[in-house]
């Protein structure tokens, strides 16, 4: 373990994320990397030496939103010059030195392939220097892979992000994960079963995969036969953990084997996020997906035809440049033609960096913002409505759910959710500490779109496993 910096013992740093999951991820790794170097930890900005954001680039609203507070940081600064600013991630790995010409009270810059480089810059910005800015390389997993002893500092200590492969190789139309985060690179096996043996020990109940197509996974190794499944195979024997999921799914890669280790192992749960993004074939072949819409249909046929009370989840695209009504009119179809849980949703966002952005700049099939936000009502409209169908079923059963603390919207109840990754929130007379972390059954006493409500069931025995997580007939 790095030793702390006597210059650093004391400081505080205060951490925005902003994105996805594997922006959490790297999140809790920097933050780690900062505690060794002394760092604490602030939730309060005002009491900061180190103000860091963790940025996304996947729509223009995210990019805004980082120098927005980036702004806002930079005039805190002109009150007190002792304080540093780092701007990282997938913005930062796009605009690199333009940040410091944009925002000039910013002290370095580091993107999503140079985290490792984290302490070197801090310590270079806290001696006096600024304008730091990391090189220009592809992270090779030397954090991840346990050459250099990394502890994540992680927010959560029932569930935890473990990312098992980083970049991507697709160059969808509209896509920057390609250019931000680079290649396809995946983590070796033997790293990623140490990090997830390491989580057990210290009482970790449920690990999530991260990786932008999880489900290719293997295909950059010498031997191409290792996948997701055999690394599944090899993570549900470890003691300890009770539940393994995987996201973001790629149609292309979700093979039969993955499908079929769902379906067999315990500890993997039953749920697929498998992003569409659109219903129509003219459409997905603008974005170059790979698939057709029946292809997609196929998949997620198998999967349900495999996976009992599988729980399939995915993302939408609306108003990509040159989707007509009636292309948009299939995308909303497909909802129900999938039955859909849920889906996340959003309005195509222009980024320079890609084709897609580049058809935008020449006008080429530009569909106006009006029409994207009326798509957009229409299509959560009918995810809505299908995911009621979906959670109707489970009204008067019981269903088991790993406790994950107190509920958001509700401070007097309790909150987790199902094997197939539904919300539930529920009332208990048993103190919020002795069931965190542990499995429940609660009976449903209300269902709604995207979450249910019950009561927990003290005395019922354990759901077969089978069951679990699935309507059962309540006791």
């Amino acid at each position: 373990m790095m030793p702390a910096s006597p210059h650093l013992a004391n400081k505080k740093v205060y951490m925005e994320t902003l994105g996805c999951q594997m922006n959490v991820n790297d999140s809790e790794l920097m933050l780690g990397l900062l505690e060794q170097q002394g760092f604490g930890v602030t939730y309060d900005p005002r009491q900061a030496d180190l103000l860091m954001i963790n940025t996304c680039q996947i729509r223009q609203h995210a990019e805004d939103k980082a120098f927005s507070y980036l702004g806002r940081w930079a005039a805190l600064k002109r009150q007190r010059p002792y304080i540093k600013i780092a701007m990282a991630g997938c913005v930062a790995q796009q605009a690199k030195d333009t940040v410091f010409k944009r925002i000039p009270g910013v002290d370095m810059v580091l993107g999503t392939q140079n985290l490792h480089d984290l302490p070197d810059l801090v310590s270079k910005a806290f001696a006096g220097q600024t304008h730091l800015l990391a090189a220009d390389k592809q992270k090779r997993y030397s954090t991840y892979d346990h050459t250099v002893d990394v502890t994540p500092r992680r927010e959560n200590d029932i569930s935890a992000w473990v990312t098992i492969i980083e970049g991507c190789d697709y160059f969808c139309t509209y896509c920057v994960v390609p250019y931000t985060r680079g290649r396809q690179i995946s983590r070796r096996p033997k790293s990623i079963i140490e990090e997830v043996k390491d989580l057990a020990q210290f009482g970790f109940k449920e690990i999530t995969l991260l990786g932008q197509t999880v489900d290719s996974y293997g295909k950059d190794f010498d031997d191409p036969t290792y996948g997701l499944a055999n690394l599944l195979e090899a993570l549900n024997e470890i003691d300890g953990i009770e539940r393994i999921r995987f996201t973001t799914s790629h149609p292309l890669d979700l093979n039969t084997p993955i499908i079929q280790a769902v379906a067999a192992l315990p500890k993997v749960m039953e749920h697929i996020h498998i992003p569409m993004q659109a219903g129509d074939d003219v459409v997905l072949e603008r974005m170059k997906r790979g698939y057709t819409a029946q292809q997609y249909y196929h998949l997620v046929d198998e999967i349900r035809d495999t996976i009992p009370n599988v729980g399939v989840t995915g993302d939408y695209i609306v108003g990509f440049p040159g989707e007509s009504d009636a292309q948009f009119q299939r995308t909303v179809d497909s909802v129900s033609r999938a039955q859909k849980d849920a889906a996340n949703t959003a309005a195509y966002s222009p980024r320079k960096q890609t084709p897609a952005g580049i058809w935008e700049e020449r006008n080429e099939g530009v569909i106006p913002d009006e029409v994207k936000r009326e798509r957009l009502q229409i299509l959560n409209a009918a995810i809505t409505e299908q995911a009621r169908k979906k959670m109707a079923p489970y009204l008067g059963q019981t269903v088991q759910v790993l406790v994950e603390g107190q509920s958001r919207r509700n401070a007097e109840r309790l909150t987790g959710r199902t094997r197939n990754n539904k919300v539930v929130n529920f009332d208990t007379t048993v103190p919020e500490h002795e069931l965190v972390g542990q499995l429940v059954n609660v009976a449903v006493t209300e269902t709604l779109p995207f979450s249910m409500l019950g009561k927990h069931v003290l005395a019922a025995g354990s759901v077969p496993p089978a069951l679990a997580g699935a309507p059962v007939a309540l006791v």
